[in-house]
């Protein structure tokens, strides 16, 4: 309370006299503002949006935030600067003095000399309600606004530390990043995988990835499937076993998520505490453990003697569904888990030939993990001339594909390569059940709504 009327007489004393020209104040993103370590009155400038007003009788305080964290920074003004204009939602401007906050709830304040009002928001009709939990469902219907909730600000803010996690990872390895294409003098379609470019660039740089959105029109609504998402996908040249590849899809996997959980540890709590309780115990049981390796032989008889009834019964030579890959993940103890070697009838032209009759299968490896499914793609590329030409020949895509020959013609080398679903990795972590709340602007069947 003490604390309370001497900030107050210092408040007033700045508003009712005359005030000294000040050096322009600095200006900082809320995150810097509550890390800061000069407390001692430096004058600072910070933009946001109001997440709460609450006015006494000779003080006003207010929680600003600009989306650069979680917790937002408490501003305390004179009473005298109270308006309806500031309401929930509504962003402002405020110059003052950053202190140190006599409360144990916040390190630092900002004690308000100026506040300006850059936006109205008019609180009763704005779709959310200040200290009401919306579910993820209410907050899929207004794709304009939800990023302005904590769930939301949260899941994007790890959502773009994830991504600079997986550039982290590439860039010391002096791999090359291939951007993605945008402009076309030819009759073209829209791709769900940057696979088959960066083959082309595996011939002269011996790692390459590319990152960015891919399209699929599948008519699926689950809660797993979009219209467009994005893909984290890698080649990399003299690659001669599938064990390599599934080393480097491990330490990816395994590495990105220990950044997100360094650099923003309160957004991955608030999801784990709020969205998924029991997540963190089982992320953390996926990153102590190794991940497990199993054929695909051996992943149907584990099916087969389950004694879950499926909805598709488990056959070799048909695909696994997603109840089939969520219960060899439970079986596996809820740990990661490769599946390598799928019959060569499932998987494309372009995987490597396994030569292993009589059942005949290919160096194809899936990643499956617990909540999700199918979290990693990849193989071991065909880079055998004649087998390839052979493979291209019965599907009736030799003319087509003939610059992909002539990558075997001219220097071939063994290698291979993996995709990773963006989207899935997030719900992944986070324990969020359905792909459209870890996307920005969520388009799939029958909906884009932005």
């Amino acid at each position: 309370m003490l604390g309370a009327r001497c900030l107050l007489r210092a408040l007033r004393s700045c508003s009712s006299a005359p005030c000294p020209r000040h050096t322009p104040s600095a200006k900082l993103s809320v995150r810097d503002a509550l890390g800061a370590q000069n407390t001692s009155g430096e004058r600072v400038k910070v933009q946001g949006w109001i997440r709460s007003v609450r006015s006494q009788k000779e003080v006003l305080f207010l929680h600003i935030n600009d989306g650069s964290s979680l917790e937002s920074l408490q501003v305390v003004a004179d009473s005298s600067f109270d308006s309806k204009e500031l309401a929930f939602g509504s962003s402002v401007e405020v110059q003052g003095q950053l202190v140190k906050s006599p409360s144990k709830r916040q390190n630092v304040e900002l004690k308000a000399e100026k506040i300006e009002v850059v936006g109205n928001c008019d609180a009763k009709a704005f779709p959310f309600k200040y200290k009401e939990r919306h579910p993820l469902e209410y907050l899929r219907q207004y794709p304009h606004l939800r990023c302005r909730t904590n769930v939301l600000g949260s899941i994007l803010r790890v959502r773009s530390e994830a991504t600079a996690a997986i550039h982290s990872f590439f860039k010391p390895s002096s791999k090359v990043k291939v951007p993605e294409e945008n402009f076309f003098n030819v009759p073209a379609f829209l791709t769900v995988s940057g696979q088959l470019h960066l083959e082309v660039m595996s011939g002269a740089f011996t790692q390459v990835f590319t990152f960015g959105p891919t399209f699929r029109a599948e008519n699926s609504q689950s809660r797993r499937h979009l219209a467009e998402f994005y893909m984290v996908e890698a080649e990399i040249s003299f690659v001669e076993s599938l064990q390599d590849l599934m080393q480097v899809m491990e330490r990816l996997f395994k590495t990105a998520t220990m950044l997100v959980l360094s650099n923003c540890p309160e957004d991955v709590e608030l999801c784990h505490r709020f969205i998924a309780p029991g997540q963190k115990d089982r992320l953390e049981h996926m990153l102590k453990n190794n991940f497990l390796i199993i054929s695909y032989t051996e992943a149907v008889e584990i099916l087969k003697q389950a004694s879950q009834n499926f909805t598709f019964t488990p056959e070799w030579g048909v695909d696994l569904h997603t109840e089939h890959e969520k219960f060899l993940v439970k079986h596996c103890g809820n740990i990661p888990v490769f599946v390598v070697n799928y019959p060569l009838a499932l998987k494309p032209f372009y995987m490597r030939d396994n030569e292993d009759g009589p059942q005949h299968t290919v160096a194809a490896v899936d990643l499956l993990v617990p909540g999700v499914g199918e979290l990693f793609g990849g193989s071991l590329r065909e880079e055998r001339y004649h087998f390839l030409e052979q493979r291209l020949a019965r599907s009736g895509l030799t003319e087509a594909y003939q610059w992909y020959l002539d990558l075997r013609r001219f220097g071939s080398v063994p290698h291979g390569g993996f995709g990773m679903g963006f989207e899935r990795y997030l719900q992944c972590i986070l324990g969020i059940d359905n792909i459209k709340d870890v996307i920005p602007f969520p388009r799939f069947t029958h909906s884009c709504l932005l």
